[in-house]
């Protein structure tokens, strides 16, 4: 196997951090994280650049951007590409940049840690050596996050524990592969299945609320969104709804943002096994008589990035409901006729 070129961009996170008075804040830079990793030089030439240090709270489509933009710059020369980041908001970027990246015969690797690679027990040595290990492989491509020995498509994680070192989870979809006593395991193996080319956008349209529904909420509070979005989320409850408490004020807001021209969608609190209106009246009743695109089997994370990603291509509804539907990098299994 040729030694395969691999770029690795640091951009903070827990990785990365040391304690501080203030708790832990981004400390290391990208060089000191690659020493940590000596094994790497067996198999893979690492360059390493640093756009940001972040704590991934402070992570945002700003950032999502500048990252698909660096990797277009270096898209050519190299491999694949690693990229070490803050687990809080991982879930967010890795989405994100499944479609701002489309279509990658090259591997776009995304990794952290939950304790700083500094310390003597540390989940992030295993998981940084992996995840150069898998840009490595030649069966690998797409957007995926490596963590915990998983290999979970970009469009499918979700980190569901705070501290435990297996973080993430693959929702709705099996995992593509496990890294396991320096082997990987593919579950999925369909590089070459795609044959489009690999594809940039370098916009988003970031104006995107997403409102989580509790029993009793007052839908007159989505009037005074409308003005400063232009797409709405609702998290509904269970396989999707509307709510009536006697007022219809959720309905008279869905007939006010549609009417305007945004956008409504309609996803679900409950993580696994989607949405689907159709089941009950409260949901089936709204979604004929306003058309509303629903998440289905996609993560939270891919619905609301997919929404940016989409405005930043075009705010139409029918184009947009179009493109939501489209399947990229795995996010929907569920297409609806």
């Amino acid at each position: 196997m040729s030694i395969k070129k691999i770029l690795m961009i640091a951009t903070g996170g827990t990785i990365a951090s040391r304690h501080t008075e203030m708790g832990l804040s981004p400390q290391i830079s990208g060089k000191e994280l690659l020493s940590y990793i000596p094994e790497g030089k067996d198999f893979c030439r690492i360059d390493v650049v640093q756009p940001f240090s972040l704590d991934s709270t402070n992570v945002c489509w700003e950032q999502w951007l500048t990252l698909a933009g660096l990797i277009r710059d270096h898209y050519e020369d190299y491999d694949g590409f690693v990229i070490c980041h803050g687990t809080d908001t991982m879930a967010y970027t890795a989405a994100a940049l499944s479609y701002l990246i489309q279509h990658s015969t090259k591997p776009i690797v995304i990794t952290g840690a939950q304790k700083p690679i500094d310390l003597p027990d540390t989940d992030a040595r295993t998981n940084l050596l992996d995840s150069v290990r898998f840009a490595s492989d030649d069966r690998a491509h797409d957007v995926c996050i490596v963590f915990g020995g998983l290999v979970i498509a970009g469009t499918r994680a979700k980190k569901e524990r705070t501290k435990s070192y297996n973080a993430f989870s693959s929702i709705n979809y099996p995992p593509v592969a496990v890294i396991q006593d320096r082997r990987i395991i593919f579950y999925i193996d369909d590089k070459g299945n795609d044959q489009n080319s690999v594809c940039f956008s370098d916009r988003l349209g970031h104006r995107v609320f997403l409102f989580r529904m509790i029993p009793g909420s007052d839908g007159t509070i989505l009037d005074v969104l409308m003005d400063r979005y232009d797409a709405l989320i609702i998290e509904s409850f269970g396989v999707g709804g509307i709510p009536d408490y006697g007022d219809g004020s959720f309905r008279e807001a869905i007939r006010k943002w549609t009417a305007a021209g945004k956008i409504v969608v309609m996803a679900t609190q409950v993580p696994n096994e989607g949405s689907d209106m159709s089941v009950y009246e409260v949901g089936h009743a709204v979604k004929n008589e306003y058309n509303i695109p629903e998440s289905y089997d996609m993560t939270l994370e891919s619905v609301i990035t997919k929404t940016m990603w989409i405005l930043g291509k075009t705010q139409d509804r029918k184009e947009f409901r179009e493109l939501f539907y489209t399947s990229i990098n795995h996010d929907l299994l569920f297409l609806p006729e």
